[in-house]
């Protein structure tokens, strides 16, 4: 077999092929079978039927062609292997000649991974986030904490801004109710802006049993976009009200016994995840400074498969959340024209990403284990909420497993990309991020022991109590033998 490439394009390749009729023997004896066992002709059972009858009543020529069809995708795959080219996509294939005895030709006309060098990641650099947890950050962590477990408490005073009230609303258009417009024991905190405009202002300086009236325009039901007279009658008035930063506190919100215990834990847990998110930082920033430093012409028809992919994605999304994509756009302010384009760019950025992250696994002989694999199938299913073994058991049947493994080698890439870049944080402080992520790992993996441990020890003292519980009823079952 012959192949000769012919470049049409930086992205899409033409390939011609010779086969030597020889080269169809097997496919053509394959098609003899075939139609043999299709055919009914008196006096052969099906299956028996000899070449030369089936030539003489259903014609060589079918017989070729069912042949040919038959070797094409082996022989486009062999074509494809000895021209060295990576092809994306399905190819569009024209039979050139088909000639008994002769040489069989054809052409295949198909996208192909663009070419192109990556440069040296060692001279790109990327800036990250500090690290450094200061007191207020703590005191900040332990406020949101407070905030957790506060209470309401009665306020025998007008109303502030932020307090929390207990409402009554109702609402008349041109000295008429409005029905749908009446409601009573709403809870609503001042200053929050999320019921109707003046509402904040009406409330501000109102006691527990007074009334005012204020003008608004109605959001929602038959009277909605009119303006109308909302009456406001104040129920109570609360203020929250945070416990004290104390070892009780520290008791009552975590396991720690005393309130410098639950500092010293909120350091190290906003430590651990400042670091995390630095070392994110570091893979996403760095992926995008190699990526914005080549430049690479993009399949079209493989860009659009992405932006049909993005389009349906969007759509689920919307059919999930119950809304109109006229609705969505609105609430983004944007237009359909500028919504198109967003989601263009967005899947002409993802698949320029994958082509590089895929160049970065290729030229490092990346490869991916089962382990990793498992790995990435048991948190994709976590996250799903549904068992590893289903979502495996799924992604094996819709035949998503090789997607699933392109996305783990992708993964591996970008991290190789973070650890190869020169990375400092905002402060000029060089950042190795392959000494933290290894070190980040460590200390999940010491977690993940330590848990283990506590539940090895909690499942033991059940067991222990068990029995303990066990031996008492036998026991008391001999006492009242006695």
């Amino acid at each position: 077999m012959k192949t000769a490439v012919e470049e049409l394009s930086p992205t899409r390749v033409r390939l011609s092929v010779e086969v030597p009729f020889e080269e169809l023997k097997p496919s053509l004896d394959k098609a003899y079978r075939e139609v043999s066992r299709q055919v009914r002709i008196p006096g052969f059972r099906p299956g028996r039927v000899p070449p030369q009858i089936i030539d003489r009543r259903v014609g060589r020529a079918a017989v070729l062609t069912e042949a040919v069809n038959d070797a094409l995708p082996e022989l486009y795959s062999k074509a494809v292997r000895e021209a060295e080219v990576l092809t994306l996509g399905q190819p569009d294939v024209e039979i050139t000649q088909l000639d008994d005895g002769k040489d069989l030709t054809f052409t295949a006309e198909v996208e192909v991974r663009p070419k192109f060098e990556l440069p040296d990641l060692a001279t790109l650099s990327v800036t990250v986030d500090n690290t450094e947890i200061t007191p207020d950050d703590v005191e900040e962590y332990l406020t949101s904490l407070r905030e957790r477990f506060a209470s309401l408490k009665t306020a025998q005073r007008p109303a502030q801004d932020g307090d929390y009230t207990t409402i009554d609303l109702s609402a008349s258009v041109d000295g008429k109710p409005v029905e749908d417009a009446q409601a009573s024991g709403l809870s609503y905190q001042i200053g929050s802006g999320t019921m109707l405009d003046g509402l904040d202002e009406a409330l501000a300086g109102m006691s527990a049993g007074e009334s005012a009236t204020f003008t608004s325009e109605l959001a929602g039901g038959e009277s909605a976009g009119e303006q109308a007279d909302v009456t406001v009658t104040v129920q109570n008035v609360k203020v929250k009200e945070l416990p004290e930063l104390d070892d009780d506190f520290a008791q009552l919100a975590s396991e720690f016994d005393t309130l410098g215990e639950l500092r010293a834990d909120t350091r190290r847990q906003l430590a651990r995840f400042r670091r995390l998110r630095q070392a994110t930082q570091a893979r996403d920033r760095a992926v995008d400074a190699l990526v914005d430093s080549i430049a690479i012409p993009l399949p079209e028809k493989f860009v659009e498969r992405e932006l049909e992919h993005s389009r349906q994605s969007v759509g689920d999304q919307l059919t999930r959340l119950r809304t109109s994509m006229a609705d969505y756009l609105q609430s983004r302010q944007q237009t359909q024209e500028e919504f198109d384009a967003e989601l263009l760019a967005q899947s002409q950025r993802a698949v320029k990403v994958g082509f590089v992250l895929d160049e970065v696994a290729r030229t490092e002989d990346l490869s991916v284990s089962q382990a990793e694999l498992s790995y990435f199938v048991a948190d994709q299913a976590q996250r799903m909420g549904v068992g590893p073994e289903y979502l495996a058991r799924q992604l094996g049947e819709s035949g998503q497993l090789g997607s699933a493994l392109t996305e783990v080698l992708r993964g591996k890439a970008a991290t190789l990309v973070a650890e190869r870049v020169t990375v400092t944080d905002e402060a000029g402080h060089p950042v190795d991020i392959k000494a933290e992520i290894e070190a980040l790992n460590t200390e999940v993996d010491g977690l993940l022991a330590a848990q283990a441990a506590e539940a090895a020890q909690a499942a033991g003292e059940a067991e222990d109590a068990a029995d303990a519980d066990a031996a008492g009823d036998a026991d008391g079952e001999d006492s009242a033998a006695d």
